[in-house]
């Protein structure tokens, strides 16, 4: 894969990063759309293909990104296609890092040391070259201004950026409302991207739900049970993901 433009995990994380701060925006949902993005990506390389919900392996030939080609082996080891829920919401640690790190090594970002309260150590990401990252936001721009169809590769950043909460830092206030949700209907353009999106956000409902359940229980059991901790069984998770395969399925 040719490094002449930056893939849509790449782009999706420069959007979410202040320029002036150096923090990423909406940081737990970006780890779920980083791993979307990849899957997005792949596909887009002819690697992996939709496959109603789930997503199958076509093509297992490295693309040459070190990142993507331990996705696309990651699927190929499961051996049967997966869905697209299970991916997104398995474990990712340490995705979101791996990235930056990527980031500053192409020289697009470069650490910043700091401290928070003036003892926890903490890194902060500068952008080298805004340019790069105006770029990509005018790209979004525009197919929101213009209605024009984006292409392929916009639609999917736009669904994305939608699903992991971007919307209100890139279109903030009273002022934005509007052009959030024209980016959210960029969703429809792109299948793929759709999916994925969708995807992401059912993972989102999935966990909020469990942790709602968990509040609801911890408060009607009193504080005795709280200084016991989290009794939650085992399938908790999984029957979380399993009622959001089932609406993703039914879209």
């Amino acid at each position: 894969m040719g490094r002449s433009r930056r893939t849509i995990p790449e782009e999706l994380l420069l959007l979410a990063l202040d320029p002036t701060t150096g923090t990423t925006a909406q940081p737990q949902s970006l780890d779920l759309g980083l791993a979307g993005a990849q899957l997005v990506e792949l596909a887009m390389a002819g690697r992996i293909a939709p496959d109603g919900d789930r997503i199958a392996v076509v093509l297992p030939r490295p693309t040459g990104d070190p990142t993507l080609d331990s996705a696309l082996e990651l699927l190929r080891r499961r051996g049967s296609p997966v869905r697209a829920v299970n991916w997104i919401g398995g474990p990712r640690l340490g995705l979101r890092q791996t990235y930056l790190t990527h980031l500053e090594r192409c020289g697009m970002v470069h650490a910043v040391a700091g401290q928070m309260c003036g003892v926890l150590p903490t890194t902060r990401y500068q952008a080298t070259d805004t340019a790069i990252s105006r770029g990509i936001r005018a790209r979004l721009d525009n197919a929101i201004r213009t209605g024009v169809p984006p292409d392929p590769r916009t639609a999917a950043l736009a669904a994305l950026a939608h699903a992991v909460g971007l919307g209100k830092h890139l279109y903030p206030g009273n002022e934005g409302r509007s052009s959030r949700s024209r980016l959210r209907d960029l969703i429809r353009h792109d299948p793929m991207g759709g999916l994925v999106a969708h995807a992401v956000m059912d993972v989102q409902n999935g966990v909020a739900a469990q942790q709602s359940k968990r509040a609801t229980a911890a408060a009607q059991a009193g504080p005795s049970a709280a200084l016991r901790g989290p009794t939650a069984p085992a399938g908790a998770v999984s029957s979380s993901r399993q009622s959001t395969m089932a609406r993703v399925g039914a879209r």
